[in-house]
């Protein structure tokens, strides 16, 4: 078989359309009399309570409110902007709520469903006077309107913003506080420093994090003490109290214990030095055998001393990145870049500094903010399970960071997959939860037959981000160890498992694509390019492997086998645009059965205060096949990427899906149905959940399409002959090629 490398340019067929008609407008549940009627006692008496707040649990006389939407009005177009406005309120947040709707006209609408709830700051004042603004409200005016789409309206409590996995034990806090748009972070930290301070709480001044318009600080109360918990989350703009949790990475999950058993280092220096590369661990101990592999080893705190277990973890996860899962007593693979190694957990890791998590926060992020890398890994993070209300410190730097698409980060998902379900333990733990980022779990076995390894944690993740882990990667179990080099002046191997050497295997493969291929493929477009080569069972849940265990064979993922031919496109979308991406086919029509597969991947910025509106960046995707069978002026469409997938029974939310960052399908068709087949994309944008304004930025994505037509074996050729702007993708450096290989 020729060597067919992957189809590149595919962003030079794409084109700009305008936009389809406008929808008609909806039905409407509440006229404006009944939303009075309900909502005007509500506002009243939320008014009351804060007039009940403590002075200085009100910064410049600042109150909260929650305001709930109805669940057919969550669309960014609906957003009450106008209402807010002319109300003298400023929205500071969202989160998604259940809630028991009075009327609901949508069709199949459960009982109960999922819905926007908003946090929106004003003076005590202004929340006074809200009653008699509402009471004057006057029918068919866009405000009228907008108030009547609200569900219910009540004051912001102590009791939502604590956590309920408060102990009495717990003397260490997580604080989330919201930023008014004209606050500083300077003032706000100095008004919440102080009222702490009254509730026998101290405040860090040294290690907190100002992410969009949240600002993350600890509180530690005294000793034994936490008594004034509840005050202190009276304060009126914070939004979340929670206990720190400790840092996961700081033990392995499995002990990686030598084994005498040796195995020889590779012959071969790295396939490529041209990727950039770093591990951000717990450090390498004094003696090991991959000193030739490790370009730059620096450790964030030099004053710190190192710590055994973290060393170890620390350099087996930069062995799996490196060799892989090494073969006793044989030669480790060649690796495919050399690596840079950052110590991030020390001495100082140890639980004793309360503030440990934001000090090893600072450190990923001073090296998120070199920019030097183009591929990272991270091991480590909070033991705490994802959380659907709020947006966590360290997941929010995470997708701050990566927002711009330039980097891709790998991150273990945590291996608390055997904890309580019922209690939502086991599920993917922070910041494995980032949008930007690819969380990988953990597979049993390195076989063809495997499943899910029974420690790695499971999906699904927050919405949106709700497909978690994004894929799985070969981590170990007691049946067939993951094998790393051990410390030690001697190729000597140590048996462990975990999602931490999961996830720098991934990472490896993801790096070997760029060695091969080089620049032509951006670090977003390999991502993507391990989503849809990624080989799952129809038997296992989503829930547990994403979309599936990633090749650790570049062949199945970078090869085009006879019959099949894999297209990449990249490049940037505008807000508000609608590109048209055509589906390159031969001249002559397909034969036969014909399996079109498409992932789409982007970049997007995020709002870190919107739980319920993260993702300030979302596609709507149109599969059209066949350019003669018209509906209209445009070709027929035909379902491709289904959003059920990402809902619940229960959720009838049907903006879920629109704003996942990476979406992947396939379709079986007959071949003659395809002619001038297209995908449209239309960026949406919004902000604060809101339509987004003047300035919105441009958002980096990835389109790779596999065209399988089995009747139809010089396909890879005749799509080339057919389309001159596509270029196959020529190896920057030789890899040995599988005859059998034949990518899906």
């Amino acid at each position: 078989m020729a060597n067919r490398f992957i189809i590149g340019k595919g962003e030079l067929l794409t084109y700009d359309i305008p936009p389809p008609p406008m929808v008609p407008s909806k039905a409407h549940p509440y006229g404006l009399a009944e939303a009075k009627l309900h909502l005007v006692p509500q506002i009243v008496t939320a008014a009351l309570e804060m007039q009940a707040l403590p002075q200085a649990a009100c910064p410049s006389d600042i109150a909260v409110a929650k305001v709930d939407l109805h669940p057919a009005y969550i669309a960014k177009s609906f957003f009450p902007t106008l209402l807010l406005r002319q109300a003298g309120l400023t929205p500071v947040g969202s989160r998604t709520v259940r809630v028991q709707p009075r009327n609901d006209l949508r069709k199949k609408a459960p009982s109960e469903c999922e819905t926007t709830q908003l946090f929106v700051a004003g003076t005590r004042e202004t929340f006074s006077r809200l009653p008699s603004f509402a009471t004057q409200l006057v029918a068919n005016t866009k405000e009228a309107m907008q108030f009547a789409q609200l569900e219910d309206f009540s004051n912001m409590t102590a009791a939502d913003r604590l956590r309920s996995n408060v102990a009495a034990s717990d003397h260490v806090f997580e604080v989330g506080l919201h930023l008014l748009p004209d606050q500083g972070t300077d003032d706000l930290r100095k008004a919440f420093t102080h009222y702490a301070k009254s509730c026998g709480f101290e405040v860090s001044s040294e290690f907190d994090f100002p992410v969009g318009r949240m600002l993350f600080v600890a509180a530690v109360a005294a000793v034994g003490d936490a008594g004034g918990l509840q005050r202190l989350a009276q304060f009126s703009l914070v939004r979340v109290v929670r206990p720190m949790p400790p840092i996961r990475g700081a033990r392995p999950f499995a002990r990686g214990n030598p084994i005498s058993v040796t195995f020889s280092m590779p012959s071969m220096q790295p396939l490529s030095d041209e990727p950039t590369v770093a591990i951000l661990d717990g450090g390498l101990p004094a003696k090991h055998v991959l000193g030739p592999f490790v370009s730059r080893y620096e450790q964030s705190d030099p004053s710190a001393s190192d710590v055994d277990d973290y060393v170890d973890h620390g350099l087996g996860v930069t062995s799996a990145f490196l060799f892989g899962p090494i073969e006793p007593s044989a030669e480790a693979k060649r690796p495919y870049s050399y690596v840079d190694h950052f110590r991030v957990l020390d001495e100082k890791s140890e639980g004793e500094d309360p503030y440990e998590l934001y000090r090893t926060l600072a450190h990923v992020e001073e090296v998120l903010l070199s920019r030097q890398y183009q591929f990272l890994n991270l091991s480590l993070g909070p033991d705490l399970p994802a959380d659907d209300s709020d947006v966590h410190a360290w997941t929010a730097v995470l997708d701050t960071m990566l927002s711009d698409g330039e980097t891709l980060m790998t991150v273990a998902v945590g291996n608390n997959g055997q904890r309580d379900s019922a209690a939502g333990l086991d599920r993917i733990q922070v910041p494995s939860d980032s949008v930007n980022a690819l969380s990988v779990g953990a597979a049993n076995f390195s076989a063809a037959e495997w499943d899910r390894a029974d420690y790695s944690a499971r999906g699904p993740g927050r919405s949106p981000g709700r497909r978690k882990p994004d894929v799985v990667a070969f981590g170990g179990c007691p049946k067939e160890y993951f094998h790393v080099a051990a410390p030690g002046r001697k190729a000597e191997l140590a048996a462990t498992m975990g999602t931490s050497f999961a996830a720098p295997f991934a990472l490896r493969t993801a790096v070997g694509v760029r060695a091969v291929l080089g620049e032509a493929v951006h670090p977003l477009t390999i991502k993507a390019l391990l989503v849809h080569a990624a080989q799952n069972d129809p038997g296992n849940l989503v829930t547990e492997v994403g979309w599936g265990r990633v090749p650790s064979d570049l062949n199945e993922i970078i090869m085009c086998g006879d019959g099949v031919a894999r297209i990449i496109y990249q490049g940037l979308l505008r807000p508000g645009k609608y590109l048209r991406a055509p589906v390159p086919l031969p001249s002559e029509p397909l034969k036969g059965k014909v399996t079109l597969s498409a992932t789409f991947c982007y970049a997007s910025p995020v709002d870190v205060e919107d739980a319920a509106a993260y993702t300030k960046a979302g596609l709507t995707i149109t599969f059209r096949p066949n350019a003669n069978k018209a509906s209209g002026k445009q070709a027929k469409t035909r379902s491709f990427f289904s959003h059920a997938e990402f809902r619940t029974e229960q959720e009838q939310r049907s903006d879920l899906g629109k704003w996942e960052t990476v979406l992947h399908a396939s379709d079986r068709m007959l071949g003659s149905s395809l002619n001038q087949a297209t995908f449209d994309i239309h960026y949406n944008a919004r902000d604060g959940g809101a339509v987004a304004g003047a300035g919105t930025e441009l958002i980096r994505y990835a389109l790779v399409l596999t065209v399988e037509a089995p009747k139809h074996e010089r396909l890879y050729d005749d799509i080339l002959a057919a389309h001159s702007l596509l270029k196959a993708i020529e190896p920057r450096i030789s890899l040995p090629i599988q005859a059998s290989v034949r990518a899906r």
